[in-house]
């Protein structure tokens, strides 16, 4: 029974959590806190101060440890279906409609999918830039973490900014932070010490499996496994890490990967679903259901694992200064990663012309200063985009 309440509960979130990962904890708060009452609001705050700790997907990670909390493993396996479904559903149908028709033919709204992400990507930078660089040496990090991008862009170069990076948070910069004292029933070490390990072995293995194997199943896994296990400061981070893993392969064209994104997020539910997207449309077998079901699953297990592996040991680990110290520097460089990213792919492959740019311009304030919902914004992109380039 507590199964299906946790199943239902979550594919109730799931449909109606529009925003972004910071407007989910708010629809999280208020069904999980207030109206369930299966948490309270210092042990929420607990694990929502643990999943921004955590690399992944914060809102899905607070699903799964609720889930975890109720039902055990199980329960967080079935709040994070619950919550993922929706969105998944509708990125794998999208991205199986695109397949079927020719792409060429629709340029004009795919075409706005691809401007609105734009204004999406800005306002995200803007918010994280807000709060995870409030000093200049933050910024600073974030500003030279940019430039070395933009220069050089790679996938293992984004993971060793990101080392190099809690390096000089852990010597450089003060942790101020205080955290609530209250916790959620966080479960045995043994089992934490089993998740954890799984987490690293998958994260370590899976390439050398690739280099050996060359199976296309695998690598799939290795790139979105990694691209979920390393992204840190939410969902729209994941876009470079994602687009280094599946462009330049050829897997996905950079157009259909900027229009699944641009979809993304006029739907309720985790940015992270984008990768259900990206295996339905891949051009290398397996691809349709089978490979957006491989994908969603690579990008989705290190949190699994990490949520589960890591509760345990929260007591302890958020009061060591060390590692709070890494994870300022860790995420100003995050801001940083997606402030190239903003330039290469997100501007270079939408903004053609003046017109793009005035388009970018009202999206972003209507997201920005007006508060206008996001799905909201992206059918008005969409449609003025078709409008002006019939």
């Amino acid at each position: 029974m507590k199964i299906f309440q946790v199943f239902i509960t979550a594919m109730k979130l799931g449909c109606t959590s529009f925003g972004g990962p910071i407007a989910h904890l708010s629809y999280f708060h208020d069904e999980y806190v207030t109206k369930k009452r299966w948490i309270s609001a210092h042990a929420y705050a607990d694990l929502v101060a643990l999943c921004q700790f955590l690399p992944g997907p914060a809102s899905s990670q607070v699903g799964m440890a609720i889930g975890l909390s109720r039902a055990g493993i199980l329960g967080a396996i079935v709040s994070w279906i619950g919550f993922t479904l929706p969105s998944a559903l509708i990125l794998i149908l999208f991205g199986l409609g695109l397949s079927q028709i020719e792409v060429a033919n629709h340029k004009h709204w795919l075409h706005g999918l691809k401007v609105v992400a734009v204004a999406v990507v800005a306002q995200a930078i803007l918010g994280m830039g807000k709060k995870l660089c409030p000093d200049k040496e933050r910024l600073t990090i974030a500003i030279i973490t940019s430039v070395i991008l933009l220069f050089f862009s790679s996938a293992i170069l984004q993971i060793s900014l990101l080392v190099i990076s809690g390096f000089i948070g852990v010597y450089f910069l003060k942790s101020k932070e205080d955290f609530p004292h209250d916790s959620i029933h966080k479960g045995k070490k043994s089992i934490g010490f089993i998740f954890l390990a799984l987490f690293l072995i998958f994260l370590f293995v899976l390439p050398l499996l690739r280099t050996i194997v060359k199976v296309t199943e695998v690598q799939y896994f290795d790139s979105f496994y990694r691209a979920g296990a390393l992204v840190f400061g939410g969902g729209h981070v994941v876009l470079p890490l994602l687009q280094a893993e599946v462009v330049p392969t050829g897997w996905v064209s950079n157009d259909l990967f900027m229009a699944g994104y641009g979809l993304s997020n006029a739907i309720p539910g985790p940015l992270f679903a984008f990768s259900s997207f990206l295996g339905a449309v891949s051009i290398v077998s397996p691809n349709g259901w089978a490979g957006a079901i491989l994908c969603l699953v690579a990008a989705f297990l290190p949190s699994f694992l990490l949520i589960v592996g890591a509760l345990p040991f929260w007591e302890s680990l958020r009061k060591n200064q060390t590692i709070r110290k890494a994870m300022l520097g860790i995420n100003a460089s995050v801001v940083g990663i997606l402030l190239a990213a903003f330039y290469n792919p997100v501007w270079t492959s939408a903004v053609f012309s003046p017109k793009d740019f005035a388009i970018v311009i009202v999206g972003f304030l209507l997201l920005e200063f007006w508060k206008v919902p996001s799905w909201l914004v992206v059918i008005a992109t969409v449609a003025i985009s078709f409008v002006i380039y019939l």
